[in-house]
């Protein structure tokens, strides 16, 4: 993970992954900072702490096909 300050405001770089269920199974997560993580990006001379978590809602089989969406084991009936 990549933050920095410009311009007054903060700007996070991470890499997304592919949706893998969360531990409670309820989301997909695409990218997880796992826990807080000290930055190098500085405000009146602390670092920036950031906890992060991207992700997705889980959608049923019945939504998907509604959206248009192909079905996946990701799924729920």
């Amino acid at each position: 993970m990549k933050a920095e300050i410009r311009d007054g405001k903060l700007f996070i770089e991470m890499d997304l992954q592919e949706p893998t269920p969360s531990s409670s199974g309820k989301t997909l997560v695409m990218a997880t900072s796992h826990g807080n993580q000290t930055t190098t990006a500085m405000y009146e001379g602390q670092p920036i702490i950031i906890g992060l978590n991207a992700y997705i809602r889980k959608l049923k089989k019945s939504q998907a096909l509604a959206l248009g969406i192909p079905i996946n084991a990701n799924m729920t009936d």
